[in-house]
């Protein structure tokens, strides 16, 4: 179900864990109220209320977690325990924005380095702070620094 954009992330989740709450959807309903603790938890540490970026910001890091856990179960042969981690990834993603296409990638890459003017490897920082900003939970980071610093490398005298 696509979410609608005007209402805020927070309030969706906290819409949805009453629905599933109510539906009896205990699997889903334990991964909300996850989410919503590590929310609350984020804005008592920072003693602010988070924006839409930072609630953001906080499901990525669910999500990365959950990946990395994932995998440890499934290396160590825990296939009951790999199964809970990528449902609660299903649930988590459909609270986050999806992820650009390697095509798109790649075009914020060149517009970015363009509109910086970015000629050198020292101009990767400017680089993958904007695109940071512009990709806002969109681009894979890991990813896409190894592709800026391709594009930054001066040409090779052969």
């Amino acid at each position: 179900m696509p979410a609608d954009p005007k209402i805020p992330l927070k309030e969706r989740l906290q819409d949805d864990v009453k629905k599933a709450l109510r539906a009896g959807d205990k699997p889903r309903l334990s991964v909300l109220r996850m989410a919503m603790a590590a929310i609350q938890q984020r804005e008592v540490d920072s003693r602010e209320s988070l924006d839409e970026g930072g609630v953001q910001a906080v499901l990525e890091k669910m999500v990365k977690q959950r990946y990395e856990a994932a995998e440890q179960f499934r290396a160590g042969g825990r296939e009951d325990l790999f199964d809970k981690e990528t449902a609660e990834i299903a649930v988590l993603k459909t609270y986050l924005p999806e992820p650009m296409s390697e095509e798109e990638t790649v075009t914020l890459v060149e517009e970015v380095i363009a509109t910086l003017g970015a000629c050198s490897p020292k101009d990767m920082g400017r680089v993958m702070g904007e695109i940071k900003q512009r990709g806002a939970g969109r681009v894979n980071l890991g990813n896409v620094s190894g592709l800026v610093r391709s594009k930054l490398q001066p040409p090779s005298d052969d």
